[in-house]
């Protein structure tokens, strides 16, 4: 959906002076020791607060609390400052039962002891088995605990002009190199073509291609973070898509789900998209004229394991405070694994669900008009189940991609290199947990 554009992209610099400040009043590590809870029902009527930034979101608390009435839940929306908002009310010690966490963020906020372990609730433990595995091990952190339960996902994909491919008498690209090949053809074939863009000012992106490629940004062993955001697997696609912008073979001029960007589509100018899951909204709202004229199929692959990445996606996290955990995780369980609450934030507020039933919803199994009725979501569907569980987050994220995307600006503009952006981005990384008194050291 459109909307994910904004909330995958949440006032970064803000977000990221925020979470620094907050982490730096934390531990150095990863707590295997969240706030102490109990998951004792309550006895008698209890209300929850729960702040998210989905639109629609009231509705769908609406129902449950009809359903359930001695289990209420408050809902506030905090999309215009999600993480300045919430830093604030865990500071204050005000924080809300449940909240909205992005994956990448959820290392940050644990950090500083934001979270309760919900692995004290049997129901929490068990509900493993309702969601794809990659977002499983994104949230238990390696197991270590139930931290927050999946909601949304953003698996990538490629969104191709089919018209535009059959023109040139272009076969469909299954691998980069394909899609390499593809964009000196469309270009030679009209020099007014390029094959898509690449929007340097969109770490969020870049990572979900680095996922792909297995390229462990960070990871936690011998009691400090290894960061290794400039591996050879990052320098691979680092190196891809700078020999593209050398090339001229991909604009660089265009941001994200802007207007230029969309005017280039509709002008016939890019033959093709990189993009997640909730992106399917934004051509069809955007550009209906060009209705039946697009299709998606798998993101092309590095090697034979066909492995796919993702951009975007969020949790609903246990927060530090709540005296009601019990509540909470049946609520939050409900939330995101019940197929009537998945339908409806799926169509309130476009998300793309984590939870296996939601793959399975029945707006989901059906062919899209726009795209040639294709079962577009069969192929996200494939996608979700393709991407490592092993990728992590460190807990300097937004530092990261703040440093990556300064980087990344300068190389498109013929100052130094994307794997330049990559040490760029590891040294920030690097300098920032020093002076949080985080242990760090670099990897390979």
């Amino acid at each position: 959906m459109s909307k994910t554009v904004t909330r995958t992209r949440l006032a970064a610099v803000a977000a990221a002076a925020t979470l620094v400040a907050l982490a730096g009043c934390s531990s150095s590590a990863p707590s295997d020791k969240a706030s102490a809870a109990s998951c004792t029902p309550a006895k008698g009527k209890v209300t929850l607060q729960y702040w998210n930034t989905v639109p629609g979101m009231d509705k769908v608390v609406d129902l449950w609390n009809k359903k359930n009435p001695d289990i209420q839940v408050q809902t506030k929306n905090i999309s215009n400052d999600q993480y300045g908002t919430l830093g604030n009310a865990l500071k204050a010690g005000k924080a809300p039962d449940l909240a909205q966490v992005g994956y990448d963020e959820l290392p940050a906020l644990r950090t500083q002891n934001a979270f309760v372990d919900a692995s004290a609730c049997s129901a929490a433990t068990a509900a493993k088995s309702k969601f794809v595995p990659w977002t499983w091990s994104q949230t238990s952190f390696g197991g270590t605990g139930v931290f927050a339960l999946p909601q949304d996902t953003g698996p990538m994909a490629l969104y191709v002009r089919s018209d535009i491919f059959k023109k040139y008498g272009i076969a469909i690209p299954t691998t980069w190199d394909e899609y390499a090949a593809a964009a000196q053809k469309l270009h030679k074939a009209d020099p007014s073509l390029d094959i898509t863009f690449f929007d340097p000012n969109n770490a969020e992106w870049f990572n979900g291609l680095l996922w792909q490629n297995s390229a462990q940004m960070y990871s936690y062993s011998g009691d400090k973070w290894h960061v290794t955001v400039a591996s050879d697997q990052s320098k691979q696609v680092a190196d891809y898509w700078q020999k593209l912008i050398a090339g001229k073979l991909v604009r660089t001029d265009l941001a994200n789900g802007s207007t230029q960007m969309y005017a280039a589509y509709q002008k016939d100018q890019i033959a093709s998209y990189v993009g997640a899951a909730w992106g399917y909204s934004m051509f069809r709202d955007n550009l209906p004229k060009q209705s039946g004229k697009w299709s998606i199929v798998p993101m092309p692959t590095w090697g034979a394991n066909g492995a796919s990445g993702d951009w975007g996606g969020s949790t609903v996290a246990f927060m530090k405070g709540s005296t009601h955990l019990y509540e909470s995780v049946k609520f939050n369980t409900w939330l995101n694994s019940d197929p009537e609450a998945l339908a409806l934030e799926n169509q309130l507020g476009g998300l793309y669900p984590a939870a296996d039933a939601g793959l399975k919803l029945p707006a989901l199994s059906k062919g899209v008009p726009y795209y040639n009725n294709e079962k577009i979501f069969d192929v996200f569907a494939d996608s979700s189940r393709k991407i490592d569980t092993n990728f992590a987050w460190g807990p300097t994220q937004k530092t990261v991609n703040l440093a990556l995307q300064d980087a990344m600006a300068k190389a498109a503009a013929g100052d130094g290199t994307l794997t330049d952006a990559l040490s760029a981005a590891q040294a920030a990384a690097l300098k920032s947990m020093k002076a949080q008194a985080i242990p760090a050291t670099a990897g390979k």
